[in-house]
């Protein structure tokens, strides 16, 4: 495969969770540009040397951190010598369902769990006679929950639950469709419902969330250090956290901090502003619990970041408004309030406002683009893409890999 046809590598990356709502993997997407990997001219090796490229060149097993990374896995692919390229620790072969259950193919799939590779069954509806023996090899069974109705998914559990695999229900997209596959005894999940959470209208900002929203207005409207510190001093939680982060090695700074203006002005504005940004979303977890939407949040943020260095460097001011428009997309998700309704009281400047309320500008052309590459659809990734000049492919997996990485380590930290 040539240089140019690496370059055009694609990767769309979906969260996977566990039943507590961790976020414990990524599902991994590649393609060959905008096309699908068949219309290749060797489609075997052009896969293998693009996924191995992302390992390798992109960094995507740093990037993962503690996550781990499901890839599909073609026929072709299955038999391919450079799939064994792949870091087996991180990563999960999500053999697709068009793979056919021959026995060569389960023979290739004993070899592989041999090696240390674990293997997993994508998109099951029903437990066919044929699949049998191919579902003793793998460790997960992703089942397919939209076409399925209430009871079809209950019968299709009560099969697969003798087998002892763990069960990953994927395309939840409501919270009934959780609920129930919790009940079932599912222990991973994906789909929109995590990345794209329905609004739960009428919930209000506990004394905590106004706090941070009146901080974070505050500095969008560039007030005095004075009244920043003011607004702090009700809040000695967040005083006690400020200081803490702002003594700590990871802040840079060697400065004892003896006060909490000084603390102010040793971390600076921009650095406040994104920690009371994360923060409003580190608000909203459950005790004892990690909340997804932090991490997707994080990453989205960081990604916009990175794409608008790329495409204007140089322009802080750009990158940090494209900072703040990624975290704040996700804040009625988690609220539960509209972005209207959010922002009205923030007084954010128009371009800012428009891009989360109209998806308009280049802002606005930032955030489709973060969100496709969450969502799977390539051609939609690659179509978003298309509107970003500039911007590469290769840029823009590099960004996402970096960003995932920093997003790590913030949950980590946490």
């Amino acid at each position: 495969m040539s240089e140019d046809a690496a370059d055009q590598l694609f990767l769309g990356r979906q969260p996977i969770l566990d039943r507590e709502q961790r976020l414990v993997a990524y599902e991994l997407l590649f393609r060959n540009g905008t096309r699908n990997a068949a219309e290749v001219t060797d489609d075997v090796q052009a896969t293998a040397t693009v996924i191995a490229n992302a390992f390798s060149e992109l960094g995507v097993e740093a990037a993962l951190g503690t996550c781990r990374g499901f890839i599909n896995v073609d026929e072709q692919f299955l038999f391919s010598d450079m799939l064994e390229l792949l870091p087996r620790h991180c990563v999960v072969l999500e053999i697709l369902e068009t793979v056919p259950p021959s026995p060569a193919v389960v023979e290739r799939c004993k070899a592989l769990k041999a090696a240390g590779f674990t293997l997993a069954l994508d998109d099951v509806i029903q437990l066919q006679p044929e699949f049998v023996e191919l579902l003793t090899l793998v460790e997960i069974v992703k089942v397919d929950i939209q076409p399925l109705s209430r009871v079809q998914l209950m019968q299709l559990v009560i099969k697969l639950k003798p087998l002892g695999k763990q069960l990953l229900a994927e395309k939840v997209d409501s919270r009934e469709q959780m609920e129930l596959c919790l009940k079932l005894g599912f222990s991973l999940f994906q789909g929109y419902y995590f990345a794209k959470p329905t609004i739960i209208a009428g919930r209000k900002l506990d004394h905590s969330q106004v706090s941070l929203m009146k901080l974070m207005g505050l500095l969008l409207g560039d007030a005095d250090t004075g009244e920043l510190e003011e607004a702090l001093k009700p809040e000695p939680g967040l005083t006690v956290n400020l200081l803490r982060m702002t003594n700590s090695v990871g802040s840079g700074t060697t400065e004892t901090i003896t006060s909490l203006r000084h603390a102010i002005t040793v971390l600076g504005r921009r650095q406040l502003q994104r920690w009371l940004q994360l923060l409003v979303f580190a608000s909203g977890k459950q005790p004892g619990t990690s909340n997804p939407l932090l991490l997707i949040a994080a990453t989205r943020g960081r990604l916009m970041e990175l794409l608008a260095e790329e495409m204007r460097a140089g322009d802080a001011p750009f990158a940090d408004k494209a900072f703040m428009t990624g975290i704040m997309s996700l804040m009625p998700a988690l609220i539960g309030l509209p972005i209207s309704e959010l922002i009205a009281s923030l007084g954010l400047n128009p371009e800012l406002r428009e891009a989360l309320c109209a998806g308009s500008g280049p802002l606005g052309d930032l955030l489709r683009l973060a969100e496709s590459s969450e969502g799977g659809n390539l051609e939609q990734l690659a179509e978003n893409l298309g509107r970003l000049p500039g911007l590469t492919p290769k840029a823009l997996n590099r960004a996402q890999t970096s960003a995932l990485h920093w997003a790590n380590c913030i949950g980590q930290d946490k």
